[in-house]
């Protein structure tokens, strides 16, 4: 809804959905115009521009985003719709009264002059272009204002899970320059951010689009050559893409975190091989195990979709098995989501959601009980986190391996290092008191 230009006081307000990558790209987005000299507004009534950032990834997600949307055209603003959703959507979008400018996922640094393109001319802007056309990785200036800054290596993805929409909303595998990612460290270094993570849709495919001859690993080490963080946590990654010289990388330098996501998402092989997953059971059962073994009190998330299409009582009996045999410390559960235009939505035999609901709730009791247990090894050792948040008096913060430690203490620095003594289970996590506090350390 476009109003009188003369008025605009030029507040913008963000709400974004879906994953970490989205968070980034918001952040960025927010500092673009920020350059121009707009305000970012802690309302949403404070706003003039309300921008939404969309997801995709499941039927649940494109409802979300269709949702968030609605409600913000209700307000008196121009409304600003951006990201995979807007990608996949835009004529769906450009139905819905109120929106003035979708952008897709290319074009994002343009935002700025989208919308006052639009505000000047008084007239609505599609720009969403194809992802076949999408080559280069989108450079957006960020400035994070968290504890943990994110650090943005890559994106799109090229492996097509028939699962999976995002290849066709995020475009191939586009790798940033070594030169910009150390450009961006050396910028996180001195703001004193004590940890960084690395994000991206893909990044163990890190690389593969240049012409270098490079990898994951040269990006890992390049950010810690130029931030030399107190901690670098990367992102999800396929278990495929752990090769011996990054296993060595994680063994060899404490600056890592040792804690890994590796999407599983069945413990079927034939429903791995329905879902275009490039491995065995049997592949990830060795990933593991050598994991375990070779980096100490490694903590290993995963991801799992149960009610997969023509997943039978057999296939799910042996994915429970297989999770409880395998040493998770946490297990993120997807209830299967028909995503329309991914090969799964057009399979025979879809899970009812009543069976999707129990085989859910079956792996989340095991998720539960590894978490416990992983949890609890911590019980009587003293460990390390980085000050994240306070609330009524209890800071938390996450161990090196991704175990959420609270602890009651006031008048504390929010990024600061703290020693405590872990007592008992609490929350998500565990708490006990704290044994010492360095806040600039």
């Amino acid at each position: 809804m476009f109003l009188e230009v003369k008025n605009f006081l030029k507040y913008v307000f963000f709400q974004t959905l879906g994953c970490k990558v989205n968070q980034y790209e918001s952040e960025a987005m927010q500092k673009l115009f920020e350059a121009a000299g707009w305000q970012i507004a802690e309302k949403i009534s404070e706003a003039e521009v309300v921008v939404v950032n969309t997801c995709t990834v499941t039927a649940v997600s494109s409802q979300k985003s269709r949702q968030m949307i609605r409600r913000a055209a209700k307000k008196n603003c121009v409304l600003v719709v951006v990201g995979c959703y807007a990608q996949s959507e835009p004529e769906e979008i450009a139905k819905i009264d109120g929106v003035d400018v979708i952008i897709g996922t290319k074009d994002r640094t343009r935002i700025v002059e989208l919308v006052e393109a639009a505000i000047k001319n008084r007239e609505k802007i599609l720009q969403v272009g194809a992802v076949e056309e999408i080559r280069d990785f989108e450079e957006l200036p960020h400035t994070p204002h968290r504890t943990r800054a994110f650090l943005k290596i890559e994106d799109g993805c090229n492996n097509f899970c028939s699962y999976c929409i995002i290849p066709y909303v995020r475009g191939r595998v586009r790798s940033r320059k070594l030169e910009s990612i150390r450009a961006e460290s050396l910028q996180l270094k001195a703001a004193g951010y004590k940890e960084i993570v690395l994000t991206g849709i893909h990044i163990g495919a890190y690389g593969r689009d240049l012409s270098e001859k490079i990898s994951l690993v040269d990006a890992i080490k390049t950010v810690l050559d130029a931030a030399n963080p107190l901690r670098l946590r990367l992102g999800s990654l396929e278990s495929a893409e752990m090769t011996d010289e990054l296993i060595d990388l994680l063994k060899s330098d404490g600056r890592i975190c040792n804690h890994v996501h590796l999407p599983l998402q069945s413990g079927s092989d034939e429903i791995l091989r329905a879902m275009r997953r490039p491995y065995t059971t049997k592949n990830f059962a060795e990933l593991t195990a050598r994991l375990v073994e070779e980096i100490p009190e490694i903590s290993i998330g995963t991801d799992l979709i149960v009610g997969f299409p023509n997943e039978t009582p057999e296939n799910f009996s042996e994915t429970l098995e297989f999770i409880r045999e395998q040493p998770f410390s946490k297990i993120h559960v997807f209830p299967y989501s028909a995503r329309a235009g991914t090969l799964a939505a057009t399979l025979p035999n879809q899970i009812s959601p009543q069976i999707k609901k129990s085989r859910a709730n079956l792996a989340l009791e095991v998720s539960r009980a590894k978490q416990k247990i992983f949890s609890e090894r911590l019980i009587g050792k003293t460990v390390e986190i980085i000050a994240e948040t306070s609330t009524d008096g209890i800071v938390d913060g996450l161990t090196k391996n991704y175990v959420r430690v609270y602890a009651p203490e006031k008048n504390i620095q929010l990024g600061g290092v703290m020693k405590v003594n872990v007592e008992k289970l609490f929350k998500d996590g565990v708490i006990g008191s704290a044994k010492k506090f360095f806040p600039n350390e």
